[in-house]
């Protein structure tokens, strides 16, 4: 495979840059590759070479004769199910109730702001 064939392979997968409080740097990964393990202070050479690296993984499948993984986003239907403790499930329901609010808007403000501050 060419050079620009294996660059053309790997832009076809999502580059996924983030800050990490954790690590105290830029952690970058290619989901889809099973990658993630490029790091540093500086966000554009991290995703430089999270590039690289998505090159290299291309060319290591096909010399190896490997398929490729999908590289396709998956999709997400915006529903999904969700176990909690009877309690929580109950004071959610109150919440909504006092508030005028259905129970699928206060548990999805809920999980926003969950999220957010994670």
């Amino acid at each position: 495979m060419k050079k620009t064939d294996i660059k053309k392979g790997a832009d076809r997968y999502a580059k996924v840059v983030e800050w990490s409080e954790e690590d105290e740097c830029y952690v970058g990964r290619v989901p889809a590759l099973g990658y993630g393990g490029v790091h540093g202070a500086d966000r554009a050479k991290v995703f430089a070479e999270l590039c690289d690296v998505a090159e290299e993984i291309v060319a290591i499948h096909e010399a190896d004769g490997r398929a490729l993984p999908d590289a396709s986003p998956r999709f997400f239907s915006g529903k999904f199910v969700l176990r909690i403790p009877p309690e929580l499930h109950e004071a959610l329901a109150l919440k909504a109730e006092q508030t005028g609010r259905s129970l699928n808007a206060v548990a999805e403000a809920a999980i926003r702001k969950g999220v957010a501050t994670a």
